[in-house]
């Protein structure tokens, strides 16, 4: 594991908002915060010690507790950590002002919520070892980075072990099954009322169980995927046997919660070959080679002035070798050596931006509300970034904004060319809009 002797004060690279640091349903919207818009969840899984709260510090630089015994995180740490994607400012050859956004160096890194949930052991589905408060917390997360050891440093329990005993292969699957089977009793344990709702309401069997799966993030294309993919839409939801209900969870939980591994201490030498049996099992575009250490590490260094770094670039620069320590030295050569050189980046930054923009295919947007100089009423030039799902339109757009402009919705205009844009339009990655409204926006 990286050694700590790169012991900086932990604040953030990018600014922070308070406001999203206190409560979990806000936004900026036109740099005015607003309640009731959810933003982006994305939870950290995996066993104690793989490095999970290592992984939340580096991306949020909030200073949970990290030790090497289990439960360390005894309830979900929730904080902002931040999505990097290339601003479009240098594209339409502006100056931008974020405002619920920061640009550095040409990235635009927009702030996510991001959740370290308790490690997992056997029986969590039941409630051992705070099994049910952690399943529950993962069931709100939009996607999960799922952490593992790549080390193979602990053993099935979780405990610290010689480097290279451990298995992380077996580590997956040991939270996995908790998930399938915390998925199957919630499925089994409601299907008197789907039952109720299908003879009462009359409802089919894919509202029925949205019903009473939405509090959980499955939508209605879920349920019919997993349905068609079990061939269970056919058959009475009486007449369903236990494995019938597994097939039709394990269905549920992938589709509902798209998972990205995070192979984490890659920075040891025993980790490449772990490595590659993931890589090999899951496929390289679902494996992340990572070091949550190098990249805390890094983050620090570079809030406290010793070197420039923007998170998830390939390099670092040192300012002033004069005032760097022998042991600054070491470690930072120690980070180049062993994980820039050989695997780029610290892949921090990297499993964010595959999960936001890959696995849940989303797409940035920068909402403006003076289409000719790119700015909000008060001047600001491109002052937010809103990421929106795959197949979002305007009116979209406008109810992410403020409900009083999707109320008042007449049309958008694509603010780089001046066209009024159809009512049907599928907003694409990087779109400036601006949203024409009956009314405008309240004030808080």
């Amino acid at each position: 594991m990286f050694p700590k002797v790169l012991a900086f004060v932990i604040t953030p690279i990018v600014k922070q908002f308070s406001v999203l640091q206190k409560g979990r349903n806000y936004i900026i919207a036109y740099g005015v915060i607003r309640r009731g818009f959810d933003m982006l969840k994305v939870g950290i899984i995996g066993k104690t010690n793989t490095g999970k709260t290592t992984l939340f510090n580096a991306v949020t630089l909030l200073n949970a507790e990290i030790s090497n015994y289990p439960f360390t995180t005894k309830s979900p740490n929730i904080g902002i950590g931040y999505v990097k994607t290339p601003c479009v400012h240098r594209e339409i050859g502006v100056k931008d002002n974020p405002k619920n956004s920061t640009c550095l160096d040409g990235w635009r890194f927009i702030p996510i919520e991001v959740i370290d949930l308790p490690g997992l052991i056997k029986g969590a589905w039941e409630g051992a070892g705070l099994g049910n408060q952690f399943l529950s917390v993962a069931a709100q997360a939009d996607a999960l980075l799922h952490v593992v050891d790549a080390s193979g440093s602990i053993n099935s329990k979780g405990a610290i072990c010689e480097p290279g005993m451990g298995s992380p292969l077996a580590d997956y699957y040991d939270i996995e099954e908790e998930l399938i089977k915390w998925y199957t009793k919630n499925i089994m344990e409601n299907a008197d009322q789907v039952i109720r709702l299908l003879e009462g309401k009359n409802m089919d069997l894919t509202k029925a169980f949205l019903e009473v799966m939405a509090g959980i993030k499955v939508k209605e294309e879920h349920i019919k995927t997993a349905l068609n993919r079990t061939k269970l839409g056919s058959i009475p939801l009486g007449d369903w046997e236990d494995e019938d209900f597994k097939s039709f969870a394990t269905e549920i939980r992938y589709l509902s919660k798209p998972t990205l591994i995070v192979a984490n201490k890659m920075d040891m030498p025993v980790s490449e070959k772990n490595f590659q049996g993931l890589q090999e099992t899951f496929g390289e575009k679902f494996v992340i080679p990572c070091s949550a250490d190098v990249e805390l590490a890094l983050r620090r260094a570079e809030k406290s002035g010793v070197i420039s770094y923007v998170p998830g670039e390939e390099g670092f620069k040192i300012k002033d070798l004069s005032k760097v320590t022998p042991k600054q030295k070491w470690a930072l050569d120690y980070v180049k050596s062993r994980m820039l050189d050989k695997w780029l980046r610290t892949g921090v930054d990297l499993a964010l931006s595959v999960t936001i923009f890959k696995l849940l295919m989303m797409n940035v947007v920068y909402p403006v509300e003076d289409a000719k100089h790119y700015s909000d009423s008060k001047g600001n030039v491109l002052p937010d970034a809103y990421i929106l799902p795959n197949g979002s339109t305007p009116f979209d757009l406008a109810k992410a904004i403020h409900s009083d402009l999707s109320e008042g919705f007449l049309y958008a205009i694509d603010a780089t060319t001046g066209f009024r844009l159809p009512k049907d339009y599928t907003i694409r990655d990087r779109d400036v809009i601006t949203i024409v409204s009956t009314r405008r926006k309240s004030k808080p």
